[in-house]
């Protein structure tokens, strides 16, 4: 039985991943510096663990065949704005130590999971953005430094790759959406934070939700079982190259409020008020995604949605009705 490492296990994707895995037949070891919050781990074996720790990393990734590296100190547009430092430190201090412990413990195959955040600001002032392909990451400019720090860990992973023969792989994600994940706090993602806005409107009869900026600015978004398939088929490929994986249709953030109201079954007024809103428009070309994988995300954007505000709303009376 191949044994597969998993760190950010106890995040939203990693928590995600490990289930998956588990199902195609894998021996997991999970790893986190905490345990899923919305339910247990399926992972054979879970570490709790602080992978900026050098020791650590090396105890993580003993005796596994292959890593799939998606953790990171991380979150929705407002944390990543306002924690620069942290998360260039922190992120950096992960991904340098987890993949020179998984070369010095041998792993064969080694994926490091990146974001669009890495392309360069200059491309994404307009809503209506063209495409961004994987070729558009240089000359580098990225918004943050939470862009920052994943396309030099992008770098690290090419240059070991060249330098130590590991097979390594590189994945850009776009949006990743769905339940189990973060819905409040702070960290949130657009949609987690929509879905929760207007679960509360519902609930409590309120006529209206908070959007930071005009609306009007855009974005592509992925469901989770999607992500989790090109995931695990990336790893399988061939492939070497940084890649992007999520859905190819951009949708105003105006448009997504009034997408999760009609589900919600209520007719809500949006209130546009000041907060970081990122990049003005971003949105994803998968020519290399289906040339090299022969897929592509299949998921609508509708049905995606359903499923995660259905998610959120049993949440949030859940957490209204135990006050």
């Amino acid at each position: 039985m191949t044994k597969v490492m998993v760190t950010g296990a106890g995040g939203f994707i990693g928590h995600h991943l490990v289930g998956y895995l588990v199902s195609k037949g894998y021996h997991v070891r999970g790893v986190d510096i905490k345990r899923p919050e919305y339910e247990g781990s399926k992972a054979h074996e879970f570490m709790e663990l602080d992978l900026r720790n050098w020791d650590n990393c090396l105890k993580a990734t003993e005796g596994v065949d292959e890593v799939y590296a998606l953790a990171a100190d991380m979150g929705g547009m407002g944390f990543i704005s306002a924690n620069n430092a942290r998360i260039l430190r922190n992120n950096a201090l992960i991904n340098l130590n987890t993949i020179h412990a998984a070369q010095e413990n041998k792993v064969k195959r080694y994926l490091y999971t990146s974001s669009a955040c890495v392309y360069p600001e200059h491309k994404q002032t307009e809503a209506n953005v063209v495409p961004l392909k994987e070729s558009d990451a240089y000359p580098a400019h990225p918004q943050d430094a939470y862009g920052w720090e994943k396309l030099i860990s992008e770098r690290l992973c090419l240059y070991y790759a060249e330098d130590c023969e590991m097979e390594t792989r590189i994945v850009r994600f776009h949006n990743i959406f769905g339940p189990l994940g973060t819905w409040d706090g702070g960290r949130e993602k657009v949609p987690a934070a929509i879905c929760r806005k207007v679960a509360l409107a519902k609930l409590y009869g309120n006529s209206e939700i908070e959007i930071w900026g005009d609306g009007e600015q855009t974005r592509s978004f992925c469901y989770i079982d999607d992500c989790i398939d090109g995931l695990y088929r990336l790893m399988r490929s061939d492939c070497k190259v940084p890649i992007n994986l999520g859905q190819d249709r951009m949708v105003t953030i105006n448009e997504l409020a009034a997408m999760v109201s009609y589900i919600a079954g209520v007719k809500l007024r949006i209130k546009h008020i000041e907060g970081p809103i990122g990049v003005r428009g971003r949105n994803s070309d998968n020519t290399l995604l289906r040339k090299t994988l022969e897929w592509e995300p299949v998921i609508s954007l509708e049905v995606g949605m359903q499923r995660t505000f259905a998610w959120i709303e049993e949440q949030v009376r859940s957490r209204e009705n135990a006050k």
